[in-house]
């Protein structure tokens, strides 16, 4: 072999041997580039694998909480019963019972919340409690159920709500005192309160008598929360409530809330043969029987008799001590008291007009009257019978007040205008052309619910802002 020949090999072998060593060195390249990439695909592994640790304690730590905050939730779960106790009165052989009777009236109210709540319910729990408030104004309330012959003695609704209130730890009376519409914005702002309250699971509602409530109610359409309210009724529901029964559901609890309004105005106040009780004789100027009629009347009580029987309202003086001075004076001296039915006319005094004039939706409207403030407060000192000056017919015997002066036209005018300050229980629906009592608000203005005496006015708030133009007149036969 030449040295030709083995330098060739030679070349030969060498250029095998560089391409050995580039696919070495590219070989090794390619290692380095996977190992790069290895390390960071394990960082990123280690950065979700540390992640996802996170994740799920967290999580449970999340599911621990939300199971503390259910428990929470599901503690001391109650059903809210509200009552408008101004309207929504417990049956008459209950109240009659007085305390004994309050006691039943709360047994049998939660029997039947607790088997509504079992039949229509079931959602609720067995172990939710039941918590009642009925507010209403216990003065008022108690005179009323007496006038009407429910009981014997107003103190009796008073020993009934002890009963009530004493029979169960979480069931309440609350007396609101005088004043229009104290009940119904307690009763309103506890309503929404307990509307978004976790541990109140159903809200029953009494107010079936008071078309007010509508307004209320009207707000929520959602079924997630008028599922949760259902009404309670007593009397028949009013017009704009019954439209709601298909929106919420209803339960009448028999045999515990009476069905019919009480009505105070055919109860005569005393027998025709009986005089005044001796503790309504005053010596001062206050007439006979001021504290016969305290100021109460439910605003929705209706104004229904048979006959007109005079009504008896409050001394004004009491019911409204932020009243200017003249009025307080002017009608601290209307007699309050309707008289007996024995008639004794004086004919000579009286209107002969039987014509009562009415507005355009029937609403009797007082006509003007002109007074003169030293005259009122003059011919309230007078201590005169307005009765029998006014009607004519005076059944006292004796009467405290004069019969025996002769009064001129002034004089009767303010007469008049004092007794016009008490106001009439008919209403603007009294037919008795000889009714000298007030059929509106002497202060209200047209369009207007409210006057400046404000909750303090003894004139109920449909007495108010009447439209007084009158279109026609009802003409009445002489009584």
């Amino acid at each position: 072999m030449s040295d030709h020949d083995l330098r060739q090999r030679f070349e030969m072998l060498k250029g095998v041997e560089h391409h050995k060593n580039e696919l070495i060195l590219e070989l090794l390249s390619r290692v380095d580039r996977l190992d790069e990439a290895y390390q960071q695909m394990a960082l990123d592994h280690q950065r979700e694998t540390q992640f996802n640790r996170e994740g799920q304690l967290r999580e449970r730590k999340l599911q621990d909480e939300l199971r503390k905050i259910k428990s929470f939730m599901s503690r001391d779960p109650f059903v809210l019963v509200l009552i408008d106790g101004d309207g929504m009165i417990f049956e008459d052989n209950l109240i009659h019972k007085g305390e004994i009777g309050g006691k039943e009236a709360a047994a049998d109210l939660w029997n039947g919340i607790k088997d509504h709540v079992h039949d229509r319910l079931p959602d609720i729990t067995s172990d939710c409690k039941i918590v009642t408030r009925i507010y209403a104004n216990m003065k008022g309330l108690s005179d009323v159920c007496w006038k009407a012959g429910l009981v014997d003695k107003p103190t009796l609704v008073e020993e009934f709500y002890r009963g009530f209130t004493g029979s169960k730890v979480l069931f309440d009376f609350i007396d609101v005192g005088p004043g229009k519409d104290r009940a119904d914005e307690k009763l309103t702002e506890l309503f929404k309160l307990h509307l978004s309250n976790f541990h109140c699971q159903h809200i029953f509602f009494g107010c079936s008598h008071d078309n007010g409530y509508a307004r209320l109610l009207e707000q929520y359409t959602e079924p997630l929360i008028t599922d949760r309210i259902t009404l309670l009724e007593g009397v028949p529901f009013e017009k704009e409530l019954y439209a709601m029964k298909t929106k919420y559901s209803t339960v009448k609890l028999e045999n515990i809330f009476r069905s019919t309004k009480i009505n105070v105005y055919n109860q005569p106040l005393y027998p025709a043969s009986q005089a005044l009780p001796p503790y309504l004789l005053q010596s001062s100027n206050d007439t006979a029987a001021s504290h016969v009629h305290n100021g109460y009347q439910s605003p929705y009580q209706p104004m229904i008799g048979t006959s007109t029987p005079s009504p008896a309202p409050s001394n004004p003086s009491t019911m409204n001590p932020k009243a200017p001075t003249w009025a307080s004076a002017a009608t601290s001296a209307v007699q309050t008291v309707s008289p007996p039915a024995t008639p004794t006319p004086a004919a000579s005094t009286l209107a002969s007009s039987t014509d009562i004039p009415r507005n355009r939706i029937g609403q009797r409207i007082d006509p003007p009257t002109v007074y003169d403030k030293d005259e009122v407060d003059r011919v309230r000192k007078m201590k005169l019978c307005n009765v029998y000056f006014l009607r004519g017919d005076c059944g006292y015997d004796p009467c405290t007040h004069s019969h025996s002066k002769k009064l001129s036209k002034s004089e009767m005018a303010a007469l008049r205008t004092v007794a016009r300050m008490v106001p009439c229980r008919q209403g603007t629906t009294c037919d008795d052309p000889k009714c000298m009592y007030g059929h509106r608000c002497p202060v209200s203005v047209t369009g207007r619910k409210d006057c400046l005496f404000g909750d303090n006015c003894k004139f109920d708030r449909d007495l108010h802002g009447l439209d007084l133009n009158v279109v026609r007149t009802t003409k009445i036969g002489k009584k």
